[in-house]
């Protein structure tokens, strides 16, 4: 009886765990963070996997810093944490500014391209990226396979790991102070590391959605909302340098 509690206790844990990850997913810092980069994609697929990515390197360094902090039973000092929250707020702003010079440095890159089918004549909105730039066809074979972790990079990876790491201060905290056990409280972050994938996946598919919409018909609107995502990380990453980097005082 007791050891079908104990059981039934952990599933709740980590059932706890698998939906803080999910909420976690969704804090400001992280989608203005993400936001930024969705805003350089096309299409939903890449979107996605941006915030598949972030996930993923978030969920390594939870679990990297939780595997060292469990194991030598150890907090990591709050200074420190803070520390990191003011990277983060320092990678934000950098993040904004890659944006925005993106934004109004390719706009120079959109013009209207004119085109001849069966004697009529036709134009279109051209973009001189490497998506779209004129030069032989790809076989069909070829062309449906994307490179879609090429084409994203490794951007994703690394701010998601640097969010983990300003995270886990305060989250290993949480385990160490409330789960006694060393494997449940790795366990714990596992899950709520996937949860966090999840709901990030989720959630840049979401963000990406407009961006993707207004690539080609309106790529007016397409350039403006990057520039208001980048504007807005920009002013973000501002305030949240001036909040944590009071707790650093």
């Amino acid at each position: 009886m007791l050891e079908t509690f104990s059981s039934f206790g952990a599933f709740t844990v980590l059932g706890i765990g698998l939906l803080f990850g999910l909420k976690h997913a969704t804090e400001v810092d992280h989608i203005v963070a993400v936001s930024t980069i969705v805003s350089q994609h096309r299409n939903l697929m890449r979107s996605a996997l941006v915030g598949a990515l972030w996930g993923a390197g978030h969920t390594a360094a939870l679990l990297v810093t939780g595997a060292i902090v469990l194991s030598l039973r150890i907090a990591i000092p709050l200074q420190v944490g803070s520390l990191l929250e003011f990277g983060v707020a320092l990678m934000i702003i950098g993040l904004g500014v890659s944006a925005l010079w993106r934004a109004l440095r390719k706009r120079d890159h959109l013009h209207v391209h004119q085109h001849s089918h069966d004697g009529m004549s036709h134009a279109h909105i051209h973009f001189h990226e490497d998506a779209t730039k004129h030069g032989p066809q790809l076989p069909a074979y070829r062309s449906s396979h994307s490179h879609a972790i090429s084409g994203v990079g490794i951007k994703p990876l690394l701010v998601g790991t640097m969010h983990g790491l300003a995270g886990s201060a305060a989250l290993t905290l949480v385990v160490l102070t409330q789960i006694q056990s060393a494997m449940l409280g790795l366990l714990y972050l596992a899950v709520f590391g996937f949860g966090s994938l999840v709901g990030m996946l989720l959630m840049s598919g979401i963000i990406g959605l407009p961006f993707a919409l207004t690539s080609q018909a309106l790529s007016g609107l397409h350039y403006r909302l990057q520039t208001v995502a980048a504007a807005v990380s920009i002013m973000f990453g501002l305030w949240y340098a001036y909040h944590t980097g009071l707790t650093l005082l």
